[in-house]
C-alpha cells in the first residue's frame, strides 16, 4: 500500500479522496491554487502545497508544479480525481517516468479511450454495439454529405477530441450540413486545438446509461451495475440515479456484459465508466469510456455499499478484485448543487456563502467542500455540493430527496436547489418518462419572492 498520496485536484473530490486515505492509514498531500487557500481539502490534508495563482493553467493543470510538490513531500502516488489531469495521458506518462504511481489506467489505455475514433474502432473489434457512422475522421463536407445520405438523417457531427458538448452539432437535413460542419469544426479548433470530426447516426430520445466497471492488474474486470444520467442540460449531467427506471434484467445483463467486454478489450486497470446511448426500443450503443472516477460515483457506492475510491487505490496498489458483478440492492439518486442561477439561464453565481446548512437524516449524504463564510471562486467548475439520497424504492428515494432539498440552505449566492425541487415534483420525472432532451421542454416555474 502507498505511504503518501498527493491529490492533484481541488474541492469536493479532493476532500472525498482525503477521507478515504485517512481511513486506510495513508498520508495525504493537498495541492491548491491561491484562490483555494480556504477550501476544506487544504485544511484536512496532512500536508498542503500552493502550486500557483487562480488560473487552472498556472495551477491544477501545471504538471511541473504538481511534480515539484510530489518531490518536496515525498509522495509515492498521485490521485487525479476527475477533470483537470485525470484523463491526461501525458501526465500519466510523466508520473510513470518519475516512478510515481498514477492512480488510474496507464497512458496507452487513456489514449486509446480518449480519442473517440480509436475508442469506437476498439469497441467494434471487441463486438460491443456501436452507433452507425464514419469509420474514422471525415475529410470534409463532401464526404460528410455522402455518408449522411447513406446512414440517413438526422446525424450528429462530433469532434474527435471533444467533451462537454463542444464541437457537436445535430444535422436534420442536407441543406444545413455545411453550416453546422463549419460551426462544429471552428468550436472544436478553439476548444481543443483539433478540428477532426466524425459522424454518427443521431439517436432520437435516447437514454444516457453508463456502467461502472473495475479492472485489476491481473486481467479481471467486473461491473457494478448502471447509472441513468439522462437528466442533463447542454450535455452536462444534473441528476443521476441507480437503478435506471428504464432498465430491465435482460437489458442489464446485456449491457453489463458489453461493458466488461469493453474493459477487457483494453486490459483496463482501475475504476472507469462505459457510457451507452439507449434508444426507446432498448437498443444500446457504445458512446465513450471515461478512464477515471466520475462525479456521480456516490450513487453506485450507496446501492452496493462499497467505497469506490478505496477500491481504486487498492487496484493501483496491485490488489486483486473479486470476480462477481454487483447489482443494486436499493435505489439512490444524486442532485448536483451548482453555484448557478436556474432562473437566469443557469448563469454562474460565484461569491461568498453567508449561510450554509446541508441536509441530514437517514439515507442522506452530502459531499461538499464549502461552508458558511466560504467564497466560491469564479475560476472553476460551478459545482459546490452533491446531495445523494438512498431508499428502498425509487418513489421513496424521490420523497427523501424532496425533504432533503427543503433542508438544504445556501444563502449569499444562487444555486440549482430550486431547479431540483421543481424537477422532483414533475410527473414525467416521477414516472421515469424522460430522456436526454427532457430538460429542453421542462418549464421552470418563476421563483417565489
Amino acid at each position: 500500500m502507498f505511504k503518501k498520496i498527493l491529490i492533484a485536484n481541488r474541492g469536493e473530490i479532493a476532500l472525498r479522496i482525503i477521507r478515504t486515505c485517512k481511513e486506510m492509514g495513508v498520508k495525504t498531500v493537498a495541492v491548491y491554487s491561491e484562490a483555494d487557500k480556504d477550501s476544506l481539502h487544504v485544511r484536512f490534508a496532512d500536508e498542503a502545497v500552493c502550486i500557483g495563482p487562480a488560473s487552472s493553467t498556472d495551477s491544477y493543470l501545471n504538471v511541473p508544479r504538481i511534480m515539484a510538490a510530489v518531490e518536496i513531500t515525498n509522495a509515492d502516488a498521485i490521485h487525479p480525481g476527475y477533470g483537470f489531469l485525470a484523463e491526461n495521458a501525458d501526465f500519466a506518462e510523466v508520473c510513470q517516468e518519475y516512478g510515481i504511481k498514477f492512480i488510474g489506467p496507464d497512458p496507452a489505455m487513456i489514449r486509446k479511450m480518449g480519442d473517440k475514433i480509436t475508442a469506437k474502432e476498439t469497441m467494434i473489434k471487441a463486438k460491443v454495439p456501436c452507433i452507425p457512422g464514419s469509420g474514422g475522421l471525415l475529410s470534409g463536407v463532401p464526404e460528410a454529405k455522402k455518408l449522411a445520405k447513406k446512414i440517413g438523417y438526422p446525424i450528429i457531427l462530433k469532434a474527435t477530441a471533444g467533451g462537454g458538448g463542444k464541437g457537436m452539432r445535430v444535422v436534420w437535413e442536407e441543406e444545413e450540413l455545411e453550416s453546422q460542419w463549419n460551426m462544429a469544426t471552428n468550436e472544436a479548433k478553439a476548444s481543443f486545438g483539433n478540428d477532426g470530426m466524425y459522424m454518427e447516426k443521431f439517436i432520437e430520445e435516447p437514454r444516457h446509461i453508463e456502467f461502472q466497471i473495475i479492472g485489476d492488474q491481473y486481467g479481471n474486470v467486473i461491473h457494478l451495475s448502471e447509472r441513468d444520467c439522462s437528466i442533463q442540460r447542454r450535455h452536462q449531467k444534473l441528476v443521476e440515479e441507480c437503478p435506471s427506471p428504464f432498465m430491465t434484467r435482460p437489458l442489464r445483463k446485456k449491457m453489463g456484459g458489453a461493458a466488461i467486454l469493453a474493459g477487457k478489450a483494453i486490459k483496463y486497470e482501475g475504476v472507469g465508466t462505459v457510457e451507452f446511448l439507449v434508444d426507446k426500443y432498448r437498443n444500446f450503443y457504445f458512446m465513450e469510456m471515461n478512464t477515471r472516477i466520475q462525479v456521480e460515483h456516490p450513487v453506485t457506492e450507496e446501492v452496493i455499499d462499497h467505497d469506490l475510491i478505496k477500491e481504486q487505490i487498492k487496484v493501483a496498489a496491485g490488489i486483486k478484485i473479486g470476480t462477481k458483478n454487483y447489482l443494486p440492492t436499493m435505489h439512490a439518486m444524486e442532485c448536483r448543487i451548482n453555484a448557478e442561477d436556474p432562473f437566469n439561464d443557469f448563469r454562474p453565481s460565484p461569491g461568498k456563502i453567508s449561510s450554509f446548512h446541508s441536509a441530514k437524516g437517514h439515507g442522506v449524504r452530502v459531499d461538499t467542500h464549502v461552508y458558511a463564510g466560504y467564497s466560491v471562486p469564479p475560476y472553476y467548475d460551478s459545482m459546490i455540493a452533491k446531495l445523494i439520497c438512498r431508499a428502498q424504492t425509487r418513489e421513496e428515494c424521490i420523497k427523501k430527496m424532496e425533504r432533503a432539498l427543503d433542508e438544504f440552505i445556501v444563502e449569499g449566492i444562487k444555486t440549482t436547489v430550486p431547479f431540483h425541487k421543481q424537477l422532483m415534483k414533475n410527473e414525467d420525472f416521477r414516472k421515469g418518462n424522460f430522456h436526454t432532451g427532457f430538460l429542453s421542454t421542462f418549464e421552470l416555474e418563476p421563483e417565489d419572492k
